[in-house]
């Protein structure tokens, strides 16, 4: 019997460590580079928390997600949030960790490619919403219809009455959207020059994220200043009573992470559904049963061990 329960205590401390496992690997892709890299700028990068706190009230986050979860499949609420921001802003980085315990089928991460030359032809809006939220969905947009503000406003994808009209219709599309049933957030990551340039240069330097870094990042910024106008404009001209705007301090990622869904879950009205205890039943075994051996062949060889 004490084996036994040496054993359970060992398999659980076990799979403890594999949980804690799984956010050591999200952060490794944050640090090796950077403590390098910042040692060339004059001004200290900001201190973050370390990873005990940091970890401590971030899986305290992460187990209200998943009570709101339960709330918006128990409800039939629909929600939905729009990540926005210069690149390398965290918007990826704090939708990983929102969406890391949560049902994939409840909550869903949009991240649409360019237009195709047939979308590109349609009503502007038409392909984000087939994305829209149904009942019982959580719809993260990792960037949104807001890139026609932004990204193909500087670079001239888009001419200047494309602009004007999107800035005409938004605030209206928005209102119909709320005007639904759907709960709307917007958030908008800021970081500065410094920063953006920290992180750039992080993903030149380091083989496994320079993939992120695309022609279009390396163009933003020779057009910092661009954007910036762009940005001011569309939170001056989107930013009303049924979807406002919610700006992220986020050259701290750790907090940018943690200050955005803390933010988020106080803007629902979520409550802890009550449900019944969980019991897991007794295992049925039958005598003639007899497993079979399966062919040597069919096993994924063990490497590791």
């Amino acid at each position: 019997m004490g084996e036994s329960n040496d054993g359970a205590k060992q398999w659980l401390e076990d799979e403890l460590e594999d949980n804690l496992a799984e956010e050591y690997e999200l952060e490794l892709s944050d640090t090796p580079v950077a403590k390098e890299i910042g040692r060339v700028y004059k001004k200290d990068h900001p201190k973050t928390l370390d990873n005990k706190e940091y970890f401590r009230h971030l899986l305290a986050l992460q187990s209200e997600l998943i009570k709101l979860q339960t709330w918006v499949g128990h409800t039939g609420a629909k929600i939905m949030v729009l990540f926005e921001g210069r690149d390398s802003a965290g918007k990826g980085g704090v939708i990983k960790r929102i969406t890391q315990r949560l049902n994939p089928r409840v909550c869903r991460v949009v991240a649409l490619p360019a237009p195709s030359q047939r979308e590109q032809t349609q009503w502007y809006f038409q392909r984000y919403v087939a994305h829209l939220p149904a009942a019982g969905e959580i719809v993260l947009f990792d960037r949104s219809w807001y890139n026609r503000a932004g990204v193909e406003r500087v670079m001239g994808f888009a001419t200047t009455d494309q602009v004007e009209q999107f800035f005409k219709d938004v605030p209206e599309f928005e209102r119909m959207l709320v005007r639904s049933g759907i709960l709307l957030l917007k958030y908008w990551f800021s970081i500065s020059d410094e920063e953006q340039q920290l992180r750039f240069l992080m993903r030149i330097h380091d083989p496994m994220r320079q993939w992120k870094l695309s022609p279009m990042d390396l163009e933003s910024r020779v057009r910092w200043e661009d954007y910036t106008r762009a940005k001011e404009e569309m939170i001056e001209r989107t930013h009303t009573l049924e979807a406002r705007w919610h700006i992220v301090e986020a050259n701290d990622k750790r907090r940018a992470r943690l200050n955005c869904i803390d933010h988020l879950i106080k803007q629902i009205p979520y409550a802890e559904v009550p449900h019944k205890q969980v019991t897991l039943p007794e295992r049925v075994f039958h005598p003639n049963y007899e497993r079979r051996a399966l062919p040597a062949e069919l096993f994924v060889p063990r490497i590791y061990g």
